[in-house]
C-alpha cells in the first residue's frame, strides 16, 4: 500500500475551518486537536475526576463475550481499569454489513490515534468504539450499494421495521439475512477471497440475533488484533452504571436546553447554521415504550409540571421520573445533546473522533459541558480516505484524469465532454438543416391548409411532430452507433466514477467495506492499520 495526502474541502464550511483551527472556530471548543500540549492538559483534567473503571470494564467484557476476541482485547480491558489510562472514542450507527466505509474509517482513526497517543504520552490509551444502538433511524442502516450494469444500485435489507424501535432491538431472521448477504457478496464478483468471506459471514449471522450483534461480530472479526473495545449505547445493562448520570441530567434539563440555545445563538451570530434541532421544552431524553418497542422523546410542560411524550400519551411527574431513573434506568436513553455528556461521565476520554457533521454539533455543546464543570475533550476529525485500486489508476492515466479533480467532482462532466467530442459536426449540421427545412416547408403547408381546410390542421401538427421525433430517433441511433465504437473508453469513465466518486458522492459514503475484503482479502483492515496516519486534515488516498 502507498498513501498520498491531498488537500480536499470538507463536506461543510464549519469542518473546513475547524481543521484549519482558525481563532473564530477555536473559541467554541476547549482544546486544539493538533497540539500535544493540549493532550497533556487534558490528562491533568482527567486526573482530577473519578470514573467507574472496573464496573465499565466488566460491562464491556460481558457485552463483548460473544464476539471474536484476542489477547489484545483482554489487554485493553486491563488497561481501562488502570487509574492513569485514557480512551480514544468515537461512535456510529450499526450499519448492515458494517454500513458505509466512513464507519470503518472512524474505527481506523480511533485505533491509530490511540496508538499514537500511547507512545507520545507514555500512558495506557484504549481505543473504544461506541455503537449508537439506541438510535432508531432504521432507514439509515438497512442498505448497501452494489454496482450493476455500470451503475450503483441501492439494495435494502428485506425485513421491514415500521416503528421507532432502537436499532439494538431490531432482530434479524438468520435465513433471510444470510441469503441477502450472499447475494450482496456475489454481486462483488468471484475472487480468491470470496469463499472465505462467505464462510465468515455465515458464521457471523449464525452467531447474531440483532443488527447490533451482526455489526459488532464483523467489526471485532476485523479489528480484534488491534485491541479495540466496543460498547452498545442501546444495551439496557449499561443503564445501571448510567443511572446517576440520568438523574444529573434530569435535575438540570432546563439549564442544558438553555445552554445549547445560547451557544447556538452565538454560532448563528457568527454566521454558522445550527445542526441540533431543540425546542424550548426539550428534556433531551427518550422514554422507552415497552408495549410498542419504540423510543418516545420527552418534553416538559411548565404549566402542568409534567414530563410528556407522544402527544400526551405518556405523562410523568418529577417524582415518577426520578423513580424511573433510579430504579428502571433501562427505560431511558440519551439524545444527540446528552449522549456526549453521558460518554464524558463514563469514559476517561482523551479525545473524541468526529465526522464533519459531529464537529459542528459538538460546537453547540460547549456551555452544556461547562455547566457541569467539564471541558469537552479534544475533537479530532476522523481520517478521510479513498481507496485507489491500481487498475483504476491505470484507467485514470489513460483518460488523463486529474486525481484531485476526480475526487472532488467525479467523472460525469469529463465523460460528457468526451461524448460530445465524438459527434460529427457535419452530420450535426445536416440534421439541423433537415429540421429547419421541415419546419419552413410545413409552415407554408400550414398556411395553405388554414385557408382550404382548417379541420386538417390538428392532423397536420401531429404529422409534423411524428416526423421530428423520427429525425431525432435516427440521430440518436447514429450517435449510439458512434458511442458503441468507443464503449471501452466510456466504460472506463464509469469505472473510475463508480470507484472514486460513486453517485456523485465521496467513496466513503456509498461503498461498503465487504467489497474490499472480497477484493483484497480479509486481512485488508489489518494491512491498512500498518499505514502511518497523520491527523492533519488531509485526505488520504490509499493506493492498493
Amino acid at each position: 500500500m502507498e498513501m498520498l495526502n491531498l488537500s480536499l474541502p470538507a463536506t461543510n464550511r464549519f469542518a473546513t475551518e475547524y481543521m484549519a483551527q482558525t481563532e473564530d472556530i477555536q473559541r467554541y471548543f476547549h482544546y486544539r486537536y493538533n497540539d500535544i500540549v493540549e493532550y497533556k492538559n487534558r490528562l491533568d483534567e482527567l486526573k482530577d475526576r473519578s470514573f467507574m473503571r472496573k464496573e465499565l470494564a466488566a460491562h464491556i467484557e460481558q457485552f463483548m463475550a460473544g464476539f471474536p476476541t484476542s489477547e489484545k482485547v483482554l489487554g485493553s480491558l486491563e488497561k481501562l481499569k488502570k487509574e492513569n489510562s485514557a480512551v480514544i472514542i468515537g461512535g456510529q450507527q450499526a450499519g448492515i454489513l458494517t454500513g458505509p466505509l466512513y464507519t470503518i474509517h472512524k474505527i481506523i482513526s480511533i485505533i491509530a490515534l490511540a496508538k499514537q497517543k500511547e507512545e507520545e504520552l507514555n500512558i495506557p490509551v484504549v481505543p473504544v468504539f461506541w455503537i449508537a444502538g439506541e438510535d432508531h433511524d432504521y432507514q439509515e442502516v438497512n442498505h448497501v450499494y452494489i454496482e450493476k450494469d455500470h451503475k450503483l444500485e441501492k439494495r435494502v435489507y428485506p425485513e421491514k421495521v415500521l416503528d421507532k424501535r432502537m436499532v439494538s432491538n431490531v432482530q434479524i431472521d438468520r435465513e433471510v439475512c444470510l441469503n441477502w448477504a450472499e447475494e450482496i457478496i456475489e454481486s462483488f464478483g468471484e475472487t480468491a477471497h470470496t469463499k472465505e468471506l462467505h464462510q465468515v459471514m455465515k458464521k457471523a449471522i449464525s452467531e447474531s440475533k440483532s443488527f447490533v450483534d451482526l455489526f459488532a461480530y464483523i467489526i471485532m472479526y476485523l479489528f480484534k488484533d488491534s485491541g479495540l473495545l466496543i460498547i452498545d449505547s442501546g444495551d439496557e445493562k449499561i443503564r445501571t452504571i448510567e443511572k446517576e448520570f440520568f438523574i444529573k441530567q434530569m435535575k438540570s434539563f432546563k439549564e442544558i436546553t438553555k445552554g445549547v440555545k445560547r451557544q447556538q445563538d452565538e454560532l448563528a451570530h457568527a454566521g454558522y447554521s445550527n445542526t441540533i434541532e431543540i425546542s424550548d421544552k426539550a428534556v433531551n431524553l427518550f422514554y422507552y415504550d415497552e408495549d410498542n418497542k419504540e423510543r418516545v422523546l420527552l418534553e416538559y410542560d411548565d404549566d402542568k409540571k409534567l414530563f410528556i411524550g407522544k402527544d400526551g400519551f405518556f405523562q410523568f411527574s418529577w417524582e415518577q421520573m426520578s423513580e424511573i431513573a433510579g430504579e428502571f434506568p433501562e427505560k431511558l436513553s440519551n439524545n444527540v445533546v446528552t449522549r456526549p455528556l453521558m460518554q464524558e461521565w463514563l469514559f476517561p476520554t482523551l479525545a473524541f473522533i468526529a465526522g464533519p457533521g459531529e464537529i459542528a454539533y459538538w460546537a453547540e455543546l460547549k456551555q452544556v459541558f461547562e455547566m457541569f464543570g467539564l471541558k469537552m475533550p479534544p475533537i479530532v476529525p476522523r481520517l478521510n480516505m479513498t481507496f485507489l485500486d491500481r487498475s483504476i489508476e491505470t484507467d485514470m492515466n489513460e483518460l488523463e484524469l486529474n486525481l484531485q479533480e476526480t475526487l472532488t467532482f467525479g467523472t460525469e462532466k469529463t465523460k460528457e465532454e468526451f461524448i460530445q467530442s465524438l459527434k460529427d459536426q457535419n452530420l450535426e449540421s445536416l440534421f439541423r438543416k433537415t429540421k429547419q427545412d421541415l419546419f419552413q416547408n410545413y409552415r407554408l403547408i400550414e398556411e395553405y391548409m388554414k385557408q382550404e381546410d382548417k379541420g386538417l390542421v390538428p392532423l397536420f401538427e401531429k404529422n409534423e411532430e411524428l416526423l421530428l421525433k423520427q429525425i431525432e430517433f435516427l440521430k440518436s441511433k447514429l450517435e449510439n452507433s458512434v458511442q458503441m465504437k468507443h464503449e471501452v473508453v466510456i466504460r472506463k469513465y464509469d469505472r473510475v466514477g463508480n470507484a472514486l466518486r460513486p453517485n456523485g458522492a465521496p467513496q466513503e459514503r456509498i461503498a461498503n467495506g465487504l467489497f474490499y475484503l472480497n477484493q483484497y482479502g480479509l486481512n485488508f483492515m489489518n494491512e491498512l492499520l500498518k499505514c502511518s496516519f497523520s491527523f492533519d486534515g488531509t485526505h488520504k488516498v490509499i493506493k492498493i
